[in-house]
């Protein structure tokens, strides 16, 4: 034991050969092996609970006591409320083995116990190496402020050893990063650049055209899906239209037909719901016309002069394996073509197997055959059309409604036969029509013949609230009963006399007038030629006479007994 206070072996040392370095300090050695003891010179401090004099300090402690005085020195706000471990919360640091009693920290600020300052001690040794270092940021050394901001992180208010730990990481995390930016160079950056950029080129190139694109000559409005092609002089439909559009008018352009698939595109027009045609000179549409358009509910055709429409038009191009038509709308009005046109086909026939083929048109509601010309109605032409609730058939030609049947009909709500040529609704006809439970007819101007067939329609009439403006209907026929109101007539005004309608009047009239003219012509010419006219009669009876006297001669002959033997071929 040493008894020099300056020395090596001064007081306070107890030294073992080999023990200390040429510095003074312990070798390692001597420390590993717990051979070099050393006692504290350092007064007690009550607060810290240090050891007092001659207390024996092991050189783990004194190392850490050290680097807390380096922190408390670095660090001057005030120390934080910790959390403690796993749920220890904060509590009063107890004093190391051998030491005296418990030293009463303020509650204000606790001070980490004794597992928390280990748990800190090896999260620390991660960032900075044990041992004397230099204070910079040499190799394998941290600087004072990244500690002080690692600890505080490890140790930081309100923030457990999980969440100090993760603040670390992220601050690893951007020095790495900051470290990678400044040593790439712009040289680098350039030709990566200028490698992908040939790649880039090639993708854009072989990307396919946009789907969304507007095709030439039309108006698109993506926000109302919309797309307008009116008056292009279009002779076929654009293959170029936006997958968007649930609106499309093609009117007013030289279509002319109408191929089977027209509308078909890779991926389909799944959208378009209503599809305007009018007024584009289609004079053909085709089996399969309106396929592979899957929400398709309103049709327009009208204005259009079609000399052919295919039975198959609606329903596809195999009606026995299609699925129905999703059309809900059908408008086929004025579509009779010009007389030079119809190739000697029935038109009322041709639009009829195109309504009922395949039962394609079951879902439909709306139907406008206006302003054909129609002069009837096919037998069972509504049919196939169960879900009719709009059947528009004015300003036609119908002369009866004979033939037709409504019975099927039970959701037809308004049934529009205004500007026809009907003279009278028969019993089954009006059976029919009573029957319907939400039908609404319009029957105004039709000249309606007010005679005694008259009687079982002004009844039904007068009786039923299906016909809308009944009191507008009038009589066009007999004269005497012209503009008679129709719900005012009784049973005694409704007689059968053979009095024709004026119409017919004329006509003969007419004709008596042309015959007379013809037979006084040819009483002029006769007159005219009359001498030649008798001399070609007498010559006439001249000729008879003889041929008469020769026969009469003959029967002479031959009733004579005396000549019976003359030859025949002799000359008497």
């Amino acid at each position: 034991v040493g008894s020099g206070g300056g020395g090596r072996g001064g007081p306070g040392r107890e030294v073992r050969a080999g023990a200390e370095t040429p510095g003074g300090r312990p070798s390692a050695e001597a420390v590993r092996e717990g051979t070099w003891k050393r006692r504290s010179l350092v007064p007690q401090r009550s607060q810290r609970g240090a050891p007092t004099r001659g207390e024996e300090v092991p050189p783990g402690r004194r190392q850490e006591e050290e680097r807390e005085q380096d922190r408390g020195a670095e660090r001057t706000d005030p120390p934080c409320v910790l959390s403690g471990g796993k749920g220890r919360g904060n509590r009063p640091r107890r004093e190391a083995p051998g030491g005296e009693g418990v030293s009463q920290v303020p509650a204000a600020a606790p001070l980490p116990g004794f597992h928390e300052r280990k748990v800190f001690s090896r999260r620390f040794r991660r960032l900075a190496p044990s041992g004397p270092s230099p204070r910079g940021f040499g190799a394998g050394a941290v600087p004072a402020q990244l500690r002080g901001y690692a600890s505080r992180d490890a140790w930081g208010c309100s923030r457990g050893p999980a969440a100090g730990d993760g603040r670390l990481r992220l601050a690893r995390l951007a020095l790495v990063l900051l470290g990678w930016v400044s040593s790439s160079s712009p040289t680098s950056s350039a030709s990566s650049f200028s490698s992908s950029a040939p790649f880039l080129a090639s993708a854009a190139s072989a990307q396919p055209p946009l789907p969304d694109q507007c095709p030439a000559l039309c108006e698109c409005s993506e926000a109302a899906r919309t797309v307008k092609c009116v008056n292009r002089n279009l002779t076929e439909v654009p293959t170029d239209l936006p997958l968007y559009v649930r609106n499309l008018f093609l009117t007013g352009n030289q279509l002319a037909v109408l191929p089977a698939g027209a509308f078909a595109r890779r991926p389909p027009l799944a959208e378009l719901a209503a599809l305007n045609l009018s007024g584009s000179r289609l004079d053909e549409v085709r089996a399969g016309a309106f396929e592979h358009l899957p929400s398709l509910r309103q049709l327009d055709l009208s204005h259009n002069p079609l000399a052919y429409l295919s039975p198959f038009a609606f329903s596809g191009s195999n009606a026995s394996i299609s699925a129905p038509s999703p059309l809900v709308e059908l408008i086929l009005n004025h579509i009779v073509p010009p007389d030079d046109k119809r190739q000697n086909r029935s038109f009322e026939g041709m639009v009829a197997a195109a309504l009922v083929a395949g039962r394609a048109l079951q879902g439909l509601h709306l139907l406008e055959l206006a302003s054909n010309h129609f002069l009837y109605l096919p037998r069972d032409v509504l049919a196939q059309l169960p879900s009719l609730r709009y059947l528009d058939l004015s300003n036609n030609s119908l002369v009866s409604l004979t033939y037709v049947s409504f019975r099927n009909l039970t959701h037809l709500e308004s049934l529009h036969l205004e500007d026809n040529a009907l003279k009278v609704l028969h019993n089954g006809t009006l059976a029919e029509l009573q029957g319907l439970p939400h039908v609404r007819v319009f029957l105004d101007n039709n000249p309606w013949v007010c005679d005694c067939h008259m009687a079982d329609m002004v009844t039904w009439l007068k009786q039923t609230e299906v016909v809308q403006g009944k009191d507008r209907l009038t009589c066009a026929f007999p004269e005497k009963m012209r503009n008679r109101v129709l719900l005012e007539l009784n049973s005694a005004d409704l007689d059968c006399d053979p009095i024709l309608p004026p119409s017919l009047q004329t006509s003969y009239v007419f004709l008596g007038i042309v015959l007379a003219l013809i037979g006084a012509i040819f009483l002029l010419v006769l007159y005219l030629n009359r001498k030649g006219i008798k001399k070609w009669m007498h010559n006439i009876r001249d000729a008879c006479r003889d041929h008469m006297e020769g026969y009469h001669y003959r029967y002479e002959i031959n009733a004579d007994p005396r000549l019976t033997n003359l030859s025949s071929n002799s000359d008497v």
